[in-house]
């Protein structure tokens, strides 16, 4: 029996993970986000109705489990505090079971503000961030200078911190990016004003982690984004600023890989991506409409259209050895319901001189050089949508999958037929491996 549970994305996140962090949380005690903040768009429907999340844990619908934002997060606090009103309007107890590290930064406006004006100024380069200021505060981190929740406890030095932000902020978005500064004095009150209510979450959340656990407590790590968004592993520069991987859990909780028990990769069962970047089996035209539309693909943070394509199995072979996954969910089956072929990329030729390309790409340059190799399966055009036993999939739908596992060598313990927290297969409880 494994007491921890990782749910990672293995694309380029938008696989479904809050639906399946939401569905497993029946089974465990704790649920913890370790990284990203409120770029991220987690969306969960029970009984067709729909809650959309960016910062809180995808099993705070779940009553009596305890949600934990760990320090790798870092926190918008006017996002946070609009997700617990909306939380609370649908009659959603929060009391004692959120809690949040004093170790997370707090996201400013200088940093929203900031993160628009690189955009703008890229022009055609864009990188294709939410701007929501994820990139400068994580910036801030690394640079030693971020706010965190902590320092909410001293407000002489929090106005000493914000005060040296300020003019660092406003001296590079008016002088170098020509846009309008950012009152200091408004930016302090607006965090004065929320300073009680995020001390009164915070807590040492790395230690009620280590404790958990002691106490055979099951525990579930929540990932926002994909495998190939994070900063070391991703398609560099078109990624996000945090380690989306399972490494990240390490650094953004506190706790150390001897207490990983087992990893659940999360994919869809082709592939979409927001934003901009390389993507080599993505679809275009009439084949690209039928993903948009049959799978809803837009963005739950941004409202931008997802690009999508076939399954990419180098890119999911390569988020399983990043990740050490141990079995992967296969996510929005019931969307290819109605192909009468499906293809899946298995590897590459360089688009120059049409050799065979082994491995994934490490450069960008790379990247676009390369074109998929495809492997046709049969389809099914039969609905699997809110099957919840694998025997009763179509036969096609049944190889489909035995052909993601043969190529992957990992087994698929959980299938997703639909939106809804039950339209779920689970062929393994990943807490029972």
């Amino acid at each position: 029996m494994k007491l921890t549970v990782a749910i990672i994305g293995t694309q380029w996140g938008d696989e479904g993970k809050g639906k399946i962090v939401d569905y497993l949380t029946e089974y465990a005690d704790f649920i913890v986000r370790y990284q990203g903040g409120n770029n991220a768009g987690h969306t969960i429907f029970i009984h067709q109705k729909k809650t959309i999340l960016h910062l809180i844990p995808s099993g705070i619908l779940h009553s009596n489990k305890i949600c934990i934002i760990g320090n790798g997060v870092v926190i918008s606090p006017k996002d946070l505090f609009s997700e617990i009103s909306k939380l609370k309007k649908s009659n959603i107890n929060l009391e004692n079971r959120l809690f949040i590290s004093k170790g997370c930064s707090i996201i400013l406006p200088y940093h929203i503000a900031l993160d628009i004006a690189r955009e703008t100024k890229r022009g055609k380069n864009l990188i294709g961030t939410t701007g929501k200021g994820i990139g400068p505060v994580y910036e801030d981190r690394v640079a030693r200078r971020s706010i965190r929740i902590a320092d909410l406890e001293d407000e002489s030095n929090l106005r000493d911190s914000l005060k040296e932000l300020s003019d660092y902020y406003n001296h590079q978005l008016v002088h170098y990016y020509y846009t309008d500064s950012i009152p200091y004095k408004k930016v302090l009150q607006d965090l004065i004003s929320f300073k009680d209510e995020l001390l009164l979450l915070s807590s040492d959340v790395s230690n009620m982690i280590i404790q958990g656990i002691k106490l055979n407590k099951k525990i579930i790590f929540e990932g926002a984004q994909g495998s190939f968004l994070d900063i070391d592993q991703g398609m560099y520069p078109y990624v996000t600023s945090s380690n989306t991987t399972s490494g990240g859990i390490f650094a953004g909780t506190g706790i150390g890989p001897h207490y990983l028990g087992y990893v659940l990769g999360v994919v869809k069962a082709y592939s979409t991506r927001v934003g901009f970047g390389p993507f080599p089996t993505e679809l275009f035209h009439d084949e690209n409409d039928y993903f948009f539309k049959k799978g809803k693909e837009i963005g739950s943070t941004t409202g931008r259209r997802r690009r999508t394509g076939w399954l990419d199995i180098m890119m999911l072979k390569k988020s399983i050895i990043v990740n050490s996954i141990t079995g992967l969910c296969l996510t929005k089956l019931d969307v290819l319901d109605e192909l009468s072929e499906i293809k899946i990329c298995i590897g590459y030729k360089n688009k120059i001189n049409n050799n065979v390309v082994l491995d994934t790409p490490c450069s960008i340059k790379e990247w676009n050089r390369i074109i998929p190799i495809y492997r046709i399966v049969n389809g099914w055009k039969k609905k699997t949508l809110g099957i919840k036993k694998f025997n009763d999939l179509p036969f096609e739908a049944r190889e489909y999958i035995r052909v993601i596992e043969d190529l992957t060598g990992i087994p698929i313990h959980v299938i997703s037929t639909g939106p809804d927290r039950n339209d779920t297969i689970l062929r393994m409880n990943p807490f029972n491996f």
